[in-house]
C-alpha cells in the first residue's frame, strides 16, 4: 500500500509540473515566433554580429520591425522576414526580445 501511494504521488507531482511547463510556453508566445530570428539574433536576441535585441524598447523593435516591413528599409532578408508577420505577432516578437537580458 505504501509502494503505491508514493508511487501515485510521484505521478501527481509530474502531472502538475508538466502541466506548469505547458503554462509557462503558452504565456510566452512571442517566444516561439522570435524563434525564426535565431541564426542571425542569437536564441535571446544577442547574436554574433548582427543587431543586439535583447533589452531593446519593444517600441523601438517593433518600429524597425515595421520600416522593414513597409520597406522602407529596402528589399533585404529582414524586409523579407518581417512581410510574413502580422502586426500581432510583430508585437508578441518585439515584447519577446525586450524581456530578455
Amino acid at each position: 500500500m505504501w509502494k503505491r501511494t508514493a508511487s501515485m504521488a510521484v505521478l501527481f507531482g509530474l502531472a502538475v509540473s508538466s502541466v506548469q511547463v505547458a503554462q509557462a510556453q503558452v504565456a510566452q508566445p512571442g517566444r516561439l515566433l522570435a524563434s525564426n530570428c535565431f541564426q542571425c539574433h542569437g536564441t535571446n536576441g544577442k547574436g554574433p554580429g548582427f543587431d543586439s535585441l535583447a533589452g531593446k524598447s519593444t517600441n523601438e523593435i517593433y518600429k524597425e520591425l515595421k520600416e522593414f516591413q513597409s520597406g522602407k528599409e529596402g528589399n533585404g532578408i529582414m524586409a523579407k522576414h518581417a512581410m510574413a508577420y502580422t502586426d500581432e505577432q510583430l508585437k508578441l516578437i518585439s515584447t519577446w526580445f525586450a524581456a530578455q537580458k
